[in-house]
């Protein structure tokens, strides 16, 4: 959690309006990051929070909200005084999206705030959505600025593919504009993915070796021991290339592989982003098989409880071949990055729960050592994201003892001794919008740079009739091996 007394700045008085605000989104992530928030003064004491909500009264929403705190968020010890004190912040909006009405009930809603009438609309609901709430919150005059900021934050996903993510923009920006839209990505609000930056651009000593001559590969990674658990609807649809890799893997990609900004500002740093997507090196379709990896969970047994396949998952068709597990071999044809293979890896049902970003260097050119010796492993620098963020350095030391022999030494700097120390990817990035800081949002032009570079694999793995399968709780895809098999070390497994 952000913690008090940090020199944070605390945003104006604005209205925090939800749409789905009853839904597992809400109630999972974004109130208790709002909870912690007005612990820790980032959000302004005449700030409130709207709910619009459908079906339910106000009695009934609070009731919600309530109890997913109490289930969700135990640690936040919400006994009824701070319940008292929290949802007296709250207010709830009748309506149903599709209504007109709902839109006017919400302007007259915001009218009752005084002074400037500062709002960020956050839209907790299925994408199809998106350009729905826009039109209506222009249609009753809620995107002017005139009396104070308007900005809209979307989930992913930002479209599924190039043409639906380039209809989007299309449809957004006939209403907002571009600078009022925040795309949040919640894996770059986390600390360590933040740290790249800082990691990079605040150390002298990294810089000299940030580059082609030092880095043998990077590989950067989201596993997962759950399986797709209600989203068997979406999922089943979109995979886990489009679900992890074309979003947040790529995102993070683009701040390891980035070029120094000419200053630490939103647009800065989003032009360098865009320079990166631009020089990646584009698929051809006789390249998909041999540069990705496609397969998908079969039964087996993670801690002990067997687990199902992902065909007999509730909800997914039992001949689907939709990947669980995704992976691309990038390449970034620039002077920095030139020949140094970005292995982007993400699946459901492995071994671990573990996310990564593993800059491997390169081997020591020669054995200084006795001949009996073993050779001296490539070092590894890791970013951990998940579950215990920070730095890992593994390096080569001395065995002890008479012997001139080496074995990997393994150096943690943990992000801090507190785990109330690392903020929470959505306390981060909603203060953010609230202080109209876009710099870890993507733009629009992001967006579609990473479907045009996606696009050729989703159309060669779109006629598949088959895919690899890989025991559920194992990291038993061979695919995965030969893919990465001229790196040092090969494939990465975490531990």
């Amino acid at each position: 959690m952000i913690t008090a007394g940090q020199n944070i700045e605390t945003a104006d008085p604005t209205n925090i309006v939800i749409f789905g605000a009853a839904g597992d989104l809400t109630k999972r992530k974004l109130m208790p990051a709002l909870v912690r928030m007005i612990d820790c003064g980032l959000v302004h004491t005449d700030s409130r929070i709207l709910g619009v909500v459908n079906n339910r009264t106000e009695e009934v929403w609070l009731s919600l909200i309530h109890d997913g705190l109490q289930e969700y968020s135990p640690h936040l010890n919400m006994n009824e005084q701070r319940w008292a004190e929290f949802s007296s912040r709250l207010n709830m909006v009748p309506g149903d999206l599709g209504d007109d009405e709902t839109y006017g009930r919400l302007a007259e809603a915001l009218e009752t705030l005084g002074g400037k009438k500062n709002a960020m609309f956050y839209c907790a609901i299925p994408p199809d959505w998106y350009g729905r709430v826009a039109n209506g919150l222009e249609r009753v005059g809620l995107v002017e600025e005139s009396d104070g900021y308007r900005r809209l934050v979307i989930e992913k996903p930002f479209g599924m593919n190039l043409e639906s993510a380039r209809e989007l923009n299309e449809e957004l920006q006939s209403v907002f504009n571009e600078k009022q839209i925040y795309r949040i990505d919640h894996y770059l609000g986390k600390e360590s993915v933040q740290n790249l930056l800082v990691y990079r651009f605040a150390n002298s000593i990294m810089e000299p070796l940030w580059n082609r001559n030092y880095i043998d590969h990077i590989q950067i990674s989201v596993a997962e021991t759950l399986g797709i658990e209600y989203r068997a609807k979406y999922y089943d649809h979109s995979g886990a290339l489009r679900d992890m890799i074309q979003s947040h893997l790529m995102q993070m990609m683009t701040l390891v592989a980035m070029e120094p900004p000419v200053e630490f500002t939103a647009d800065a740093v989003r032009d360098e982003k865009m320079k990166v997507l631009r020089a990646v090196r584009r698929f051809d379709p006789g390249q998909v098989k041999d540069q990705t990896v496609a397969a998908q969970y079969a039964s087996g047994v993670i801690d002990g409880v067997k687990e199902l396949a992902y065909v007999a998952e509730e909800g997914v068709s039992p001949d689907s071949v939709t990947e669980t597990f995704a992976a691309v071999r990038f390449y970034i044809d620039n002077w920095r990055w030139q020949g140094v293979p970005f292995i982007l890896w993400s699946g459901k049902r492995l071994q671990k729960r573990v996310s990564e970003v593993m800059i491997r260097f390169r081997k020591p050119p020669f054995n200084l050592f006795d001949s009996h010796a073993s050779i001296p492993a490539p070092n590894a620098l890791v970013f951990r994201l998940q579950p215990d963020e920070g730095v890992v350095l593994r390096l080569n030391a001395k065995k002890p003892g008479l012997t001139t022999d080496n074995e990997e030494m393994v150096m943690r700097a943990p992000y801090g001794a507190d785990a109330s120390e690392v903020g929470d990817a959505y306390e981060v990035l909603m203060h953010d919008v609230l202080t109209g800081d876009g710099t870890l949002f993507s733009r629009s032009d992001e967006v579609e740079e990473s479907w045009e570079i996606i696009e050729p694999i989703l159309q060669a793995w779109e006629d598949r009739v088959s895919i690899e399968r890989y025991r559920a709780g194992t990291w038993d895809i061979a695919a995965m091996d030969t893919l990465a098999s001229d790196c040092a070390c090969g494939w990465h497994k975490p531990s």
